[in-house]
């Protein structure tokens, strides 16, 4: 079932809903309402803010309180959710608007179906992020539940309350792209034996016959017939062979094109070079970077910026058998290059590595790659903030700004000269893994550099981390298939179509 979502202008007193959302700022002397809360803070009885004092409440940012509405509104309950510290003299922050809505929407009860949002939406912006948040907030994955413990059924309805000029197309393109990233999570939560490589290339086939996007898949006699030694390499030690998708959108006023790269790993043991059990367990989430350009292509199909946009999914299962490759195996890559494999964990960079040469043979102007590609991305920045490599600053610069904008938090990382010696090999053009372990994020980039044409402006986003929430959920985000990065892909594409230096 899909959640109708709508923008409304009445005063959320009045609302036909189950739930009516407000948002409430941390003040000096306790909680202070928000924009959107004036007329239900002065219409509850004693006033809401007082009420919520003597349950302890603060107004921390994602805080929530669910009180009975006690005739203030026609909506039985109000879900009080904090914002933060009141802006000094501005507007809330976007992300903190949707960080609240998500908040609230996971505190809902199964019987609040139709849920009002009286959030701060003074403009477009603050409007498309509280949809954008109560969206990925109400978010399950369902596919295995049955009888007890099954999760909440999503909202049937949601209701934006806002007067903003252009807030209803704005809702709009938040449907279109929470829609996307939930796409994504629901594929990074799906069981390996599930999603082998061609049920992940089946998906893509089925989103773009039902967007109107171009598609063609490579199966594995394609692949080795083609010369794409990294995936067909990576492949090879599994019962389920490897695909090769590529997707096109594009439009007739283009004057852009920007390609995507995504790593598709829909299983990683490891390969012969066996991960622990406990690097295993959610190692379904490997094909997080495929999955968030596929479910970024959704979104680009939907609300068709005038840009050219293609994206290549790099998909294989990892697996330790008697086909697999071995350590100190040479592979010949698409377009040429041989790789000395030194372990058969570094597989992220093969797939890539192929699917970076076949991208940049379209032309692009921007070439963008997504990939859970190395551990050492999560000791360096942790679990929800992406390193951000590419082939120039400005271009990292950009990139990390469309990041920022989106909502989705990156950082820029180096990729330093000095470790591309670290690479080299004794037999072969270059090593998969260097001698030494430290600095394991960048020299991941140096090496997919390797592949990257002199000119050609590229960025490496590394997801390892924030693809997949091992923890509790927070703000809009569920435990499990996070859908990170997709949200940065659509914001890229827009800019790029609308003249901004991506």
């Amino acid at each position: 079932m899909s959640t109708s979502l709508s923008v409304i202008t009445e005063s959320p007193c009045s609302l036909d809903a189950d739930a009516l959302v407000v948002g409430y700022h941390s003040g000096p002397d306790g909680p202070e309402p928000a924009s959107g809360a004036h007329d239900v803070e002065a219409a509850y009885p004693g006033g809401l803010a007082r009420t919520l004092s003597l349950l302890g409440a603060s107004g921390a940012l994602e805080e929530v309180h669910s009180l009975p509405a006690a005739g203030a509104t026609t909506a039985p309950v109000v879900l009080a959710v904090g914002l933060g510290p009141a802006p000094d003299g501005g507007a809330p922050d976007p992300d903190h608007v949707a960080r609240a809505a998500g908040a609230a929407l996971r505190a809902r009860t199964d019987g609040q179906a139709r849920v009002a949002l009286a959030l701060p939406a003074g403009t477009a912006g603050l409007a498309e992020a509280a949809a954008t948040g109560a969206l990925l907030g109400d978010y399950a994955f369902t596919r295995y539940r049955t009888g007890t413990g099954a999760e909440r059924a999503p909202a049937e309805a949601l209701q934006v309350v806002s007067s903003a000029e252009g807030a209803a197309a704005a809702v709009e393109r938040a449907e279109a792209v929470a829609a996307s990233v939930n796409l994504v999570r629901d594929l990074v939560n799906t069981p390996p034996a599930d999603l082998v490589p061609e049920d992940l290339a089946g998906v893509a086939e089925e989103v773009a016959r039902e967007h109107g996007l171009q598609v063609q898949t490579l199966d594995e006699k394609a692949l080795s017939e083609g010369g794409y030694g990294g995936i067909v390499g990576v492949g090879q030690g599994s019962a389920n062979p490897p695909r090769l998708v590529r997707l096109s959108y594009s439009h007739p006023e283009a004057s852009s094109t920007v390609a995507f790269v995504g790593k598709g790993i829909t299983f990683d043991s490891g390969g012969l070079s066996l991960k622990p059990a406990g690097s295993m367990d959610w190692m379904k989430s490997d094909m997080g970077g495929a999955a968030a350009v596929l479910g970024a292509m959704r979104a680009v199909a939907i609300l068709k910026p005038k840009v050219n946009a293609v994206a290549y999914l790099a998909i294989a299962e990892n697996m330790p058998s008697g086909t697999a490759q071995r350590p100190s195996d040479v592979l010949t890559m698409y377009g040429g290059k041989t790789v000395e494999v030194l372990n058969t964990d570094a597989e992220g960079r093969l797939v890539m590595a192929d699917a970076l040469v076949r991208a940049q043979e379209d032309g692009a102007d921007l070439v963008v790659d997504v990939a859970t590609l190395t551990g050492a991305q999560i000791v360096a920045l942790g679990t929800r903030v992406f390193g951000v490599m590419a082939s120039d600053d400005e271009t990292r610069a950009s990139v990390t700004a469309a990041a920022d904008a989106a909502g989705e938090a990156a950082w820029p990382m180096p990729l330093p000269e000095e470790l591309r010696k670290g690479l080299d090999s004794a037999v072969a053009d270059i090593a998969n893994v260097a001698g030494e372990r430290w600095g394991g994020m960048l020299s991941a980039g140096v090496f997919l550099k390797e592949f990257i044409a002199d000119g050609q402006r590229w960025a490496h986003l590394d997801i390892a981390g924030p693809s997949f929430n091992q923890g509790a959920p927070f703000g809009y985000t569920p435990k499990g298939g996070t859908g990170s990065a997709t949200r940065t892909l659509v914001r890229l594409v827009e800019d790029l179509a609308g003249g901004a230096q991506t």
